[in-house]
């Protein structure tokens, strides 16, 4: 039986080579010669800073966040690649984010000027200009396009901003629909072009359309969930597309019971041993992140038994009904990692919650030790 090390009762462990390798993989599928590796939300809660440089040692050349906190970060853990901020709050200053070289997302008018007037000396402000093709978020809206690609070239003339890309985001809701969105995009670089924008790239593919929409490709792709070694789609699993799940969840047995028949678990009682039975103890909860909507229906392994949660999820434990199967103290209790090891999967969690992998992995909170794990 598998034991966690001594004094640790729960933790997740991150395999970076598995980032970097699927960062490889999936840039040979998309064959572009630019690939952002998306590592916002704490690098999907595998950490920003080791997968940035996983991702960097996997081909990436440059990094995507969500804001400029989650940039600057990266530049003092010692990142260098180019980094990409494209969420903004209102009237935020970019002076900062200018300083560090962090290129900005741009989705206004107002968002530009902000940018424009962070220039320092002869260093312009790197930008990428966000336009809406329909997702119905950020983004510049159709009829203001022209009107900011116009100020923006004027404003590239001045030496105040770089023009680096032009961006949009798909609804993967049905590839009808995205290449709706596509022809939208094209529209708009038709736009840009007139205006005299010339950037050099060109990106709305995430992970879903990088490998199930060639068009949408470009010179330049995202990836974000596929890089963690996770499927993005329903009806293909992580190996299907060469890829490797990156983080296992774990944790260690802290108590074993031995119950009657009839015996009530956890709150609500929702859950009672149908005869007598040996009850385990796991510490992790909802407050670590482990989804309550999974109560009854969690997977997990224990000694390479399969097995699921009985009753409620709580906020720092759960509890597993192992049978007759023997557990002691200590044993170690996977809830998710690589299924082809014979481990649940962070997508059978999801299935189990209604959610979506990307949410279960993001959501493991920071009273989860993250181990890097072992080459």
């Amino acid at each position: 039986m598998t034991r966690l090390p001594d004094g640790v009762m729960r933790e997740a462990t991150v395999d970076v080579a598995a980032i970097a390798a699927n960062t490889r993989h999936l840039r040979r599928v998309a064959g572009v010669d630019e690939v952002i590796a998306v590592v916002k939300a704490d690098g999907y809660g595998h950490g920003a800073v080791r997968s940035a440089f996983a991702a960097l040692e996997g081909g990436a050349t440059r990094l995507g966040v969500a804001d400029i906190g989650e940039a600057l970060a990266l530049r003092r853990a010692g990142v260098r690649a180019p980094i990409l901020a494209w969420l903004h709050a209102p009237g935020a200053s970019f002076a900062e984010a200018a300083a560090a070289d962090v290129e900005l997302g741009i989705s206004s008018i107002d968002q530009l000027l902000q940018a424009a007037a962070a220039a320092s000396g002869e260093r312009a402000v790197g930008v990428h200009l966000k336009i809406e093709t329909g997702l119905g978020r950020n983004g510049v809206a159709p009829a203001e396009q022209r009107v900011v690609f116009a100020e923006a070239a004027r404003l590239e003339r001045i030496g105040k901003v770089r023009v680096i890309g032009i961006f949009s985001h798909l609804s993967n809701a049905s590839a009808d629909d995205d290449r709706e969105a596509l022809r939208r995009f094209q529209e708009g670089l038709l736009e840009a072009a007139s205006a005299g924008l010339t950037p050099p790239l060109r990106h709305i593919a995430a992970t879903h359309a990088a490998i199930d929409l060639p068009e949408a490709r470009l010179n330049c792709v995202r990836l974000g969930i596929g890089i963690y070694g996770l499927s993005p789609f329903a009806d293909r699993s992580s190996a299907a597309l060469g890829l490797r799940p990156a983080m296992t969840l774990r944790a260690a047995v802290a108590a074993v019971r031995r119950v009657p028949a009839g015996q009530g678990v956890s709150y609500g009682y929702d859950y009672r041993a149908p005869g007598p039975t040996t009850l385990a103890l796991v510490p992790l909860g909802y407050a670590d992140g482990v989804p309550r909507q999974a109560s009854g229906a969690g997977p997990v392994t224990i000694g390479g038994r399969s097995l699921r949660v009985a009753g409620r999820i709580a906020m720092d434990q759960f509890v597993v009904d192992v049978g007759d199967t023997p557990v002691a103290v200590g044993d170690e209790v996977v809830l998710f990692g690589d299924p082809t090891l014979g481990v649940p999967a962070a997508t059978d969690w999801a299935d189990a919650a209604g959610t979506i992998n990307y949410e279960i992995v993001t959501r493991i909170g920071a009273r989860v030790p993250r181990r890097q794990a072992s080459s």
